[in-house]
């Protein structure tokens, strides 16, 4: 659908979908993102079984309005699509730079888990939460592994060593509710994705979450990757140049 800009394409939208677009009720027709045909540099899809539910991150880097986009859909009982829900970015959100997203994307390796190292969704969740959980709550302990990278909006940490970098670099939010979760777990892939309202990123509404999601890879459990998009506000959430958010501090 996204590819050709027609949602009539697609053979099982519910008649009662509903389009969220950067946490607003849109719709797929226009002026929300699926009514333009898009082409797509990179597309990753996964999907939560048990939840019946899926994730795409795709990226797409044509000079004349680049975006950086996550989807989570929900299929109702009837196997139908009732719930689109994306992130969409482009210029002026938190840190955005598509060509720089698909380069450092491309270095990185997201085949499936073998058979016998995958783990429980109840595992995968567990690690995924913690990271976001530790924004609030300062004691908690994030299972990061080494290597691990995180890629965020197109700035990515793992550019000087590839193979023994950490995201334990410290400049982790502290006392930051990350709010309102909806999850996507594929155990086949070790990955969690967690739409969130990241309170306080967009300082024009401080006490607001703005629309984030978090994309992990977990390996022997672990974290190996993060991708983030954030969808500000306003352009450049706010910070106009003067430093990012009291008590939020660096997002690296």
């Amino acid at each position: 659908m996204q590819q050709a800009g027609h949602h009539s394409d697609f053979d099982n939208l519910s008649y009662n979908l509903t389009y969220l677009e950067n946490n607003k009720t849109a719709s797929i027709l226009g002026p929300g993102l699926p009514a333009y045909p898009q082409v797509m540099d990179h597309v990753r899809n996964t999907l939560d079984v048990g939840a019946c539910r899926t994730f795409t991150e795709f990226i797409v880097t044509n000079p004349e309005h680049p975006y950086v986009v996550h989807t989570q859909m929900s299929i109702d009982d009837e196997g139908s699509v009732s719930l689109i829900d994306s992130i969409v970015t482009d210029k002026g959100d938190w840190a955005f730079n598509a060509t720089g997203y698909l380069y450092w994307n491309s270095q990185e390796k997201w085949d499936p888990i073998p058979e016998d190292k995958r783990l429980s969704r109840d595992k995968l969740k567990a690690a995924a939460d913690a990271y976001a959980d530790r924004c609030n709550d300062v004691t908690v302990q994030v299972p990061f592994g080494t290597p691990c990278a995180r890629l965020e909006g197109g700035a990515y940490t793992g550019r000087g060593n590839l193979s023994a970098n950490t995201c334990d670099i410290g400049g982790l939010p502290e006392h930051v509710p990350l709010t309102n979760r909806r999850y996507v777990v594929d155990e086949v892939t070790g990955t969690v994705d967690i739409f969130l309202g990241f309170t306080g990123l967009d300082r024009t509404r401080p006490t607001e979450g703005t629309p984030d999601s978090h994309l992990f890879r977990i390996e022997d459990g672990k974290i190996r990757y993060i991708h983030t998009v954030s969808a500000c506000f306003v352009d450049g959430c706010g910070m106009n140049g003067t430093g990012l958010v009291p008590g939020i501090g660096r997002r690296f």
